[in-house]
């Protein structure tokens, strides 16, 4: 089971990535995209992205062209390496 970071592990890692938030136990990040199509095509890789990890993110796509990702390690039962590696995964994606 991968380890749980501790505050300043996270903030350290935070600071590596771009409009990626701290919320409680999870870091979460907000995408606009020109279109439905793009934004639903976004998904579609993230979710090929969490698969070949075996780590899933919750993934909320709302307002036709806005995708929410929050990560968290529920196993951890909080932040772990796992999150972030998939986090600057899904910010590659997007530039």
């Amino acid at each position: 089971m991968p380890e749980r970071l501790a505050d300043n592990k996270v903030t350290e890692q935070l600071n590596t990535l771009s409009g990626w938030q701290r919320s409680g136990d999870q870091i979460e990040k907000d995408f606009e995209f020109k279109d439905f199509a793009k934004a639903l095509a976004f998904v579609n890789q993230v979710g090929d992205e969490a698969e070949r990890m075996d780590h899933h993110p919750d993934i909320f796509l709302h307002s036709w062209n806005k995708v929410k990702i929050s990560l968290t390690t529920h196993s951890a039962k909080g932040l772990t390496e796992n999150d972030f590696e998939l986090a600057r995964k899904i910010q590659k994606l997007q530039s």
